[in-house]
């Protein structure tokens, strides 16, 4: 069984324009659409479409709309209760693919709200496989949330704690490797990768996968016992003490990459808990990952639309050196 946090949930509202944007003028939609949102959620969604157990935890009141929409979905949930309600962002789309997001500021959690989610993470984490904890943090929490949601943990279970996934950036993540807390994987995308490690920038490290795996080991010096990095379109690298790997993608026709991290994330989970390889369960991420940027919106994949066979995996050098050549190459067949 899998556990996801959602710190700072919102929900996503979609509002189609037939024509450009028009500042200051009454417009008429085509159309608008409201889902649950917040990267554990998408997580949460995408173990679903695979049939794996998991528990989606977040911050709402029982009669949020965002509550409401999560049940909608038939996704396994435990909201804990909280005050303020769920945050809407909105994302204004042109026909032409230009959008425009505007996001409202969450809810302020109170230090006992706070507690509580702490408390509930605590509780669920008993039959855990893994504990996923992904996107930002709400206002009225420290920055080192995280860190201290994970102590609660290994405080209360010991050597019984859940594995522990790590999808942020910015300050939340940041603060988690200052804490010394060490997790067990950590899932950037190149340009949070590069931030992270201080070398080159996002640009260039999905050009350079070599350069991405070297950035990756930077990162595990930190507190990260592996590093998986989705490289856009590229593909995705992972980075362990002893393994370096970069995942090439099959041919895939992008209709949204909206959520493509997320479900990367779901599928790595999946392999990971039948106790797959790393080659194997890097090549579900990416097939995953491409899997759901093949679908409209924010669809997430069925096993059936997934093809990690067809995901070509390379050996890199692990030596921290940067080389333009890959030191080894095989085609991983994931059998």
């Amino acid at each position: 069984m899998i556990v996801t946090v959602t710190a700072n949930p919102a929900i996503d509202k979609t509002l189609a324009l037939p024509h450009p944007l028009a500042r200051g003028e009454v417009q008429r939609l085509t159309g608008s659409e409201s889902q649950a949102g917040g990267k554990g959620i998408n997580v949460s969604r995408a173990l679903r479409a695979s049939k794996l157990d998991n528990l989606a935890i977040f911050p709402a009141s029982a009669d949020d709309d965002f509550t409401h929409l999560v049940e909608a979905e038939g996704l396994r949930m435990l909201p804990v209760r909280i005050e303020g309600k769920v945050r809407t962002n909105f994302a204004v789309t042109e026909t032409d693919g230009t959008t425009t997001k505007l996001n409202e500021p969450g809810p302020h959690l109170s230090a006992e709200e706070a507690d509580a989610l702490v408390a509930a993470v605590v509780a669920a984490s008993h039959d855990a496989d893994w504990l996923v904890l992904a996107g930002s943090l709400p206002l009225g929490v420290d920055s080192s949330f995280y860190a201290t949601l994970i102590e609660a943990v290994r405080a209360e279970l010991g050597d019984a704690s859940p594995r522990v996934a790590v999808d942020s950036s910015d300050a939340p993540l940041e603060a988690l490797l200052a804490s010394g807390t060490r997790v067990q994987l950590i899932k950037p995308n190149a340009f949070e990768l590069a931030d992270l490690s201080g070398i080159s920038d996002g640009d260039t490290l999905e050009a350079d996968p070599q350069l991405a795996a070297d950035a990756a080991g930077r990162a595990l010096e930190r507190g990260a016992d592996a590093v998986l990095a989705t490289l856009g379109g590229a593909g995705a690298i992972y980075r362990d003490a002893t393994t370096s790997l970069f995942a090439t993608p099959p041919p895939t026709r992008v209709r949204s990459t909206v959520g493509a991290g997320d479900s990367s994330l779901a599928g790595y989970l999946l392999a990971s808990v039948t106790g797959a390889t790393p080659e194997r369960a890097l090549a579900q991420a990416v097939a995953h990952g491409s899997a759901a940027a093949s679908l409209p919106g924010s669809g997430v994949p069925s096993p059936e639309q997934t093809q990690p066979d067809l995901v070509r995996i390379d050996h890199l050098a692990t030596t921290g050196e940067h080389s333009n050549s890959i030191a080894t190459s095989t085609k991983e067949n994931a059998s």
